[in-house]
């Protein structure tokens, strides 16, 4: 008789291991109130948590609000300042310059490759003297808050895959986002709202934004971003349906968990249990979803602070200031987003229409977080997927000339929590085309930024299809001499 014929046949469910142990019940909860931390680790082949003491090490950020610029903002325009181009403007970039790199198909056949200078005056600013052109008046009087890195580099040369790259650490669809690997990682401060949201400006063009740039992956379903919309239902299918009131809404969940806990304790699958997790989310969000998009109290000097676009519902200051308000409650990742950024043409005039609707309102969320003591430990971000070519995209003569992608060098900033304050990281050469000092990849970037929130990247892993799996993939550093 084969010894294990009665393990094969017998039915033996969760409920039952936990009855049959020692200590059972017990010594679970026992377990969680020495260490409350909401994630321990990750789901190995057997679906059961690994204890791996997250946070690994004191947290310095305790939440993120990334303002995420879709399409790339120009670095040349904006924060890298190259005398050189003024006295090259229209003349060949040099071959040694330009090298062998790859170029795409929108430059690739061009006759020639003239260099632009930009047509924007940049004055240093602060006591930090940091350059910034005067498509940024609100945040070039900030710049002493701020940490610049000029040595961005991404090995993506097109959008949708260096925007995939940039949030999830892959540039293949499939991969859990940065906020759900950190939703999953720490968990949440506060059980009424997500941990992880997401907003995105309203009406605009430009590149398209997928959600799987927020989405979970292989993760639990319950670690996906949730966006946040302006207008009548924030959160697509919240409210109840006509002529169901909350008590019905709450006598339907409570039957429902009891089906989805007998469907757990006969499949095992930790799906059924996520699933359950976010009917009962969206449950109380019905409540605390309506309290947070509600800016009616906020001051007159608020919106004049953010800007009047911070009135109107769905723009970037209005989501700017919505951000504020969720880091008041403890979400801990939030994700703006903000189309329009890709300049191949009329860069001269559509680049002051995403400054004007994103400078004011970005440099305003970081003054608010610092007067009421949130700027300590939160980490604000803002930046695209690329940068942009120092060489013109179009004819030098034309007005509506643009500059083409640029995956060699871009410019991210960031603010608050574990960063120096005033500093310049990195630098790029005269033409602003090549890295020169202290390079950053992208997942040198997403390991800094664990590392900020107490986490090892290299030790953040969920195993899938027989592998385990991490942000940072088997690559990145953290950048340990932008850290205060």
């Amino acid at each position: 008789m084969n010894c294990n014929d009665h393990h094969h046949n017998e039915k033996f469910t969760r409920r039952d291991f936990l009855t049959k142990t020692s200590l059972g019940l017990g010594a679970l909860t026992l377990g969680s109130l020495i260490n409350p931390t909401p994630a321990l680790g990750n789901f190995n082949s057997n679906n059961l948590r690994e204890n791996l003491n997250l946070p690994h090490f004191p947290a310095k950020a305790k939440r993120i609000i990334y303002l995420f610029q879709s399409g790339a903002p120009s670095h040349l325009d904006i924060f890298d300042y190259k005398p050189l181009l003024k006295k090259m403007h229209g003349k060949e970039i040099p071959d040694s310059v330009r090298g062998e790199q790859r170029l795409t198909g929108m430059t690739a056949g061009q006759a020639s490759f003239p260099l632009v200078s930009s047509i924007f005056n940049f004055k240093q600013h602060g006591k930090s003297g940091i350059w910034m052109s005067d498509l940024m008046p609100h945040t070039s009087k900030i710049v002493d808050e701020l940490c610049f890195i000029k040595s961005m580099y991404t090995e993506e040369i097109n959008h949708d895959p260096a925007v995939t790259f940039l949030q999830t650490g892959s540039n293949l669809p499939g991969r859990p986002s940065m906020g759900s690997w950190v939703s999953y990682g720490l968990g949440s401060d506060n059980k009424n709202l997500p941990e992880f949201v997401v907003l995105v400006t309203k009406n605009k063009s430009g590149q398209p934004l997928y959600a799987r740039s927020w989405g979970n992956g292989f993760l639990p379903s319950k670690y996906q971003g949730v966006q946040f919309r302006s207008g009548k239902d924030a959160v697509l299918y919240l409210e109840n349906p006509p002529g169901v009131t909350g008590d019905i809404r709450k006598e339907q969940l409570d039957y429902l968990k009891k089906l989805e806990d007998e469907n757990y304790n006969d499949i095992g699958d930790p799906e059924i249990l996520s699933r359950m997790s976010q009917y009962e989310m969206a449950y109380r969000m019905q409540t605390s979803v309506p309290e947070v998009m509600d800016v009616s109290n906020e001051p007159d000097y608020i919106f004049d602070m953010y800007g009047e676009d911070s009135k109107n519902p769905g723009t970037f200051a209005a989501n700017c200031l919505l951000a504020r308000k969720l880091v008041e409650k403890d979400v801990k990742f939030i994700q703006l987003y903000h189309q329009g950024w890709d300049q191949h043409g009329n860069l001269n005039n559509d680049i002051k229409i995403q400054c004007k609707e994103t400078d004011q309102a970005s440099a305003a969320l970081i003054k608010d977080l610092k007067q009421r003591g949130l700027l300590e430990d939160t980490l604000v971000i803002w930046g695209g997927e690329f940068g942009r070519t120092s060489y013109t995209q179009g004819s030098i003569d034309s007005t509506s000339y643009g500059r083409d992608h640029h995956p060699r060098c871009f410019t991210i900033f960031m603010a608050g929590a574990g960063v120096k304050k005033g500093i310049t990281y990195g630098a790029t050469d005269e033409f602003g085309y090549n890295l020169t000092e202290d390079p950053v990849h992208v997942h040198d970037f997403q390991a800094t930024i664990m590392h900020l929130l107490g986490i090892d990247h290299e030790r953040l892993t969920f195993k899938h299809q027989g592998r385990r799996y991490r942000l940072t993939d088997v690559h990145g550093h953290v950048v340990k001499n932008i850290l205060s």
